[in-house]
């Protein structure tokens, strides 16, 4: 069925008439209603053209010949879009981009976990203490985190809110970027405090010196500078959770003939929400965006395959990413028959490995946390896996943050249990600090002098 079709039996409410898995339950439903039709009046967070250009790079990408690399907050808040938090989140995604492409010696594609990942599923609709049970907070997008009754309560007007942080954001990112903050003629703008201190500053500032030397000596021979050096792209993804919010933004772009999600560039469907005859299923076919589907224990081959039907039904090239999440044990025994699974189907995919999420555990004292030990062997594995049975991994899907703080345990600096508590600041999933984030971009690119040499499908 092609695309084009698509537009005269699907419609961005389509999904109301199917079963709605993780949404909130508004006590006003035409305050609601008003809030979405605000939302559905003003200008698109993203462009059409930057969602194809993606698209473009992810085809790119299922061809071996680019490697993804998605990053950032496990949940965002509102109270967190402040400048400097903007700019220590893009300063690590270009660090890390940067040791990859030196490393894989390949085009790095950035997308951050940023500007709308303000909800989150919830593995309960409520939450209950000291005997009291409020609905459970699922992000700044529905309602606020304090345990009252008041602020448990889904507030409509919090989508709004999230539209405005999510804009402020992207657009603060598109003016560091135009105004040639990401130049790799200029790294040392994206210096974060762990290079003056870091086990691995050493190694970073070799990379960026010999990146520079290279610059220096293309531009001498050429007698031009090279222009694609001076900007970055950087691209937004968030998980379509919220399908009133990304309903709201959905716009049918005439020239194109197809539907197009503007709240972000790269949304992607979470397993919780993945059931085939789901709203969200309903929704995602729709859209002419990129997206991307987490897989894990408990999917069917049948239910891959069927997802993949449903959601790329003309085998588009760079419409389907599938991000797998099995945790260390498991990766090994699953991925195989996962990637034959695939190759059934003939679907162009991308296969990006999410090492986080299986890993999550949680220490004697009830604190979640993720061993990097744990995170680095399921990337090692998934690496092997791949090319063990004739596939690309082409990515990686991380929670980081360019903050110091102590939410996974080991790494360079052997983080303990008992450093949790010096600055966990996460109000849901532990993430990788700056420092965490750069040694596994530099195993990724195979060039941490401690590491053993991941294997990298011929790169």
């Amino acid at each position: 069925m092609s695309r084009t079709i698509s537009a005269t039996n699907w419609h961005p409410a389509s999904w109301q008439g199917k079963p709605a898995a993780q949404q909130a339950t508004y006590p006003n439903p035409a305050e609601l209603d008003r809030a979405v039709a605000e939302l559905s009046r003003l200008p698109p967070i993203v462009t059409s053209w930057e969602v194809d250009a993606l698209k473009d790079h992810i085809a790119r990408a299922q061809r071996g010949e680019a490697f993804v690399l998605q990053g950032g907050d496990c949940a965002e808040t509102f109270d967190e879009c402040t400048s400097e938090n903007i700019v220590a989140k893009l300063k690590i995604l270009l660090q890390m981009s940067v040791v990859m492409l030196y490393g894989l010696k390949k085009p790095v594609v950035r997308i951050g976990r940023m500007a709308g990942q303000y909800a989150k599923p919830r593995s309960a609709d409520t939450e209950t203490r000291d005997g009291q049970a409020l609905p459970s907070f699922r992000g700044d997008l529905v309602n606020r985190s304090p345990f009252t009754a008041e602020d448990r309560i889904p507030d409509p007007q919090m989508i709004l809110r999230g539209y405005e942080r999510a804009a402020l954001t992207l657009n603060f990112v598109r003016s560091l970027i135009d105004g040639g903050f990401a130049d790799l003629h200029h790294p040392e703008y994206w210096d974060l405090e762990w290079v003056g201190h870091s086990q691995m500053a050493e190694e970073y500032h070799e990379i960026v010196k010999s990146i520079s030397n290279s610059l220096d000596f293309l531009e001498t021979i050429s007698g031009q500078q090279v222009h694609k050096t001076q900007r970055a792209d950087i691209y937004a993804a968030h998980e379509g959770l919220h399908l009133h919010y990304e309903q709201a933004q959905t716009r049918f772009l005439d020239r194109r003939e197809r539907w197009y999600d503007l709240t972000t560039h790269f949304p992607w469907i979470g397993m919780r929400t993945a059931a085939v005859d789901g709203a969200h299923v309903e929704y995602f076919r729709g859209i002419a965006n990129p997206v991307g589907i987490k897989i894990g224990p408990g999917m069917s081959k049948e239910w891959l395959q069927e997802l993949i039907g449903l959601l790329n039904p003309n085998n588009e090239p760079g419409r389907l990413t599938l991000i797998h999440r099995f945790g260390a044990k498991t990766i090994e025994d699953a991925l195989p028959d996962m990637i034959a699974t695939v190759k059934e189907t003939g679907s162009p995919v991308l296969w990006v490995c999410d090492p986080m999420h299986g890993n999550t555990e949680s220490t004697a004292n009830g604190t979640k946390t993720r061993r990097f030990d744990s995170i680095v062997s399921e990337l090692e594995s998934a690496f092997r896996v791949h090319q063990s049975m004739g596939s690309y991994l082409g990515g990686v899907h991380l929670e980081l943050t360019g903050e110091n703080v102590t939410e996974c345990t080991g790494g360079a600096r052997g983080l303990t249990d008992g450093d949790l508590a010096r600055a966990y600041k996460s109000t849901v999933d532990p993430r990788l600090n700056y420092e965490q984030a750069m040694e596994v971009a530099m195993r990724i690119a195979g060039l941490h002098k401690d590491s053993a040499r991941v294997s990298r499908n011929g790169t």
